[in-house]
């Protein structure tokens, strides 16, 4: 399933899943009521409205509660996510980042995987618009995987992290670039050169449908970004060195993971502007128009604003 978030005509929101190619259901007025309006309200009980669903009829675009797509406008998947950590997982792009900053991979890399927290509450979806922080001239895209928590647990082992995984989307963790490099210096973050914007979507794609591509510690899935229709990034979620399920590993450690919650993969190799080098692609500027896109998982496409904040 294809879970989504949208605004009605009427300036409703809520959410569901996509019915087929063109049309969505409002999980709430399609069930009676029985189903939550959002999709955090539905995941603290995911397991039991997921059975809900499979036992209700097959719904029809005729059913009340079903809406054409181009009659509804998409938002983030999950809005407001109840936290998000941000990994590092994919050597690729570790390595050639230090590298274009004429520094050495560093050994503790490779002895557990590593996050930071990003701003939850800055989430954009797809097709909305990403303000340019006044003070940055270096803005840069990110292409990454996310998954969502829909289960809370504790300690969770590698072998058991699967059953807290409630599904998979895209993930841009905009940065500012020349904000982050000089905070960075300090030994601490980084924190303003990523916390204005974060955009998620289309949709959120159940973990079942990802199974059949499933390989090594990620999936078979071709990762690509296009900055104004240009190809600039190209890879592949199975070259993950770090799996979804150590990062929960590691992120469970000693604390309580819930429902709701946010996992980036980190930027896989080739995907992002500072890693390519300006020779490639200058920094982002108003108007641009990026897309990122994950087999299985959709395009996700935003414009940098006019404006800045």
């Amino acid at each position: 399933m294809k879970f989504v978030t949208f605004e009605k005509k009427d300036g409703t929101i809520r959410a569901g899943w996509l019915l087929d190619q063109h049309h969505a259901v409002d999980m709430y007025e399609a069930s009676g009521g029985m189903l939550p309006k959002n999709l955090l309200d539905f995941l603290e009980n995911g397991d039991a409205y997921l059975g809900k669903i499979a036992n209700f009829p097959p719904f029809t675009k005729e059913d009340s509660g079903v809406y054409p797509l181009n009659e509804l406008r998409l938002l983030a998947p999950l809005p407001l996510p109840k936290s998000f950590r941000d990994f590092y997982a994919f050597e690729q792009h570790v390595r050639t980042a230090r590298e274009n900053r004429g520094l050495e991979m560093i050994p503790e890399w490779y002895e557990f995987p590593v996050f930071y927290f990003s701003n939850h509450l800055a989430i954009k979806g797809p097709g909305e618009e990403i303000a340019k922080p006044a003070t940055c001239n270096w803005l840069d895209y990110e292409l990454e995987m996310a998954c969502i928590i829909g289960k809370e647990g504790r300690d969770i082992s590698v072998d058991k992290a699967d059953e807290y995984i409630f599904g998979y989307c895209i993930l841009n963790d905009w940065s500012a670039r020349d904000l982050q490099r000089k905070e960075m210096k300090v030994g601490l973050g980084p924190a303003k050169g990523k916390d204005f914007s974060t955009s998620i979507g289309p949709w959120i794609v159940t973990k079942d449908e990802l199974e059949p591509f499933k390989l090594g510690k990620g999936f078979d899935l071709s990762m690509k970004a296009r900055v104004n229709g240009i190809l600039l990034s190209e890879g592949n979620m199975k070259d993950l060195y770090y799996s979804f399920a150590e990062m929960i590993e590691r992120a469970s450690e000693g604390v309580t993971l819930y429902p709701g919650e946010m996992i980036g993969s980190g930027t896989v190799g080739t995907g992002c502007i500072l890693e390519l080098g300006e020779k490639v692609h200058s920094w982002l500027m108003p108007g641009d128009r990026v897309e990122l896109e994950i087999n299985q998982l959709g395009v996700l496409l935003n414009v940098i604003s006019a404006e800045e904040r």
